[in-house]
């Protein structure tokens, strides 16, 4: 039987196979196998102690009687079933940080273009207007993060080199972080009185969803841009389209939207100053490699001290 089991599905239109060779390659003395069907998925996973994927299902982990790890392929958990992993003492883990770099270079390139007005300039030239659009400089904007792990951290070094002053809103504020202010969310509101861009890139949990509504964007000046990386229901989407609407701020860039897939004939696709990518900010060519070396230092480790625990990226 196999030491690692690699789930069907991959992520972002990449190819499973890469993730399998990726992992292969740094556990050269491990059997790894790919399981291409829901029935292969369930016999490989009947007694291997390591499976790795988007997902795992009830039933499927019923039946998984040595499984001790489950890695998981997004930084995201929101979508396992925890209490079922938690009851058959099966260790979880996440692809934090493998997003970092590319998800970074999204951000600041959603800034950019919304400070030198490249969406404007785009519809102006598909309809071949030659007219001066309106931009603002990016140095000495205030850019609140909201979420300082990989990808929030990933932020601000990005932003390093701007001239911008930084304040960021995390759960524990007396961890610290990178940002020239770090804020609890008590003090969320003080934070996005004077933001000129608001980056989301928390995790979705209860105390999130909806954590952006009608009296945030009542909050945000009308010059502020919001950026959404994490989760589309971090936002009330009928309070964002008011505030667009009304222009109580100046624009969005949506990586995710709520709900999502966003429908056809959703409102968001019409509003000028709305730009929308396919929750693809997390997409880079090097992900199955960041994937597969969290992975295969988290087998080592295992292997190692006999426990599957105090793993890299383990969700408690």
């Amino acid at each position: 039987m196999p030491d690692v089991v690699v789930c069907r599905q991959g992520v972002h239109g990449q190819p499973i196979e890469g993730y399998v060779e990726a992992i292969r390659e740094r556990l050269p003395d491990h059997s790894v196998e790919l399981a291409r069907t829901p029935a292969e998925e369930r016999t490989l996973l009947a007694d291997a102690p390591v499976a790795t994927g988007l997902h795992l299902s009830k039933d499927v982990l019923a039946g998984a009687a040595d499984l001790r790890l489950f890695a998981c392929l997004y930084a995201g958990y929101d979508h396992l079933p925890l209490s079922a992993f938690r009851d058959r003492d099966v260790a979880v883990t996440t692809a934090s940080g493998v997003h970092g770099p590319n998800m970074a270079e999204h951000v600041l390139g959603a800034i950019i273009a919304f400070s030198r007005g490249f969406p404007q300039a785009w519809r102006q030239q598909q309809r071949r207007e030659w007219r001066q659009i309106q931009q603002t400089e990016l140095k000495g904007s205030t850019v609140t993060i909201v979420g300082l792990g990989a990808i929030g951290q990933a932020v601000v070094e990005a932003l390093s080199g701007f001239d911008v002053h930084t304040v960021g809103v995390r759960r524990s504020p007396e961890t610290g972080g990178p940002t020239d202010e770090v804020l609890g969310p008590d003090a969320l509101h003080d934070a996005l009185a004077r933001t000129d861009y608001l980056v989301l890139a928390c995790p979705l949990t209860e105390e999130t969803e909806g954590l952006i509504g009608t009296s945030e964007f009542a909050t945000l000046p009308p010059r502020a841009v919001l950026i959404n990386v994490a989760r589309g229901p971090v936002v009330d989407t009928d309070a964002l389209v008011s505030a667009i609407q009304t222009t109580s701020i100046r624009g969005a860039q949506l990586d995710v939207t709520d709900p999502e897939p966003l429908p056809g004939d959703h409102v968001l696709w019409d509003l000028e100053n709305v730009f929308l990518t396919p929750h693809s900010a997390g997409y880079s060519p090097k992900y199955y490699e960041r994937r597969a070396d969290i992975l295969a230092e988290n087998v080592r480790q295992a292997e190692e001290s006999g426990a599957y625990d105090g793993l890299t990226n383990q969700v408690d």
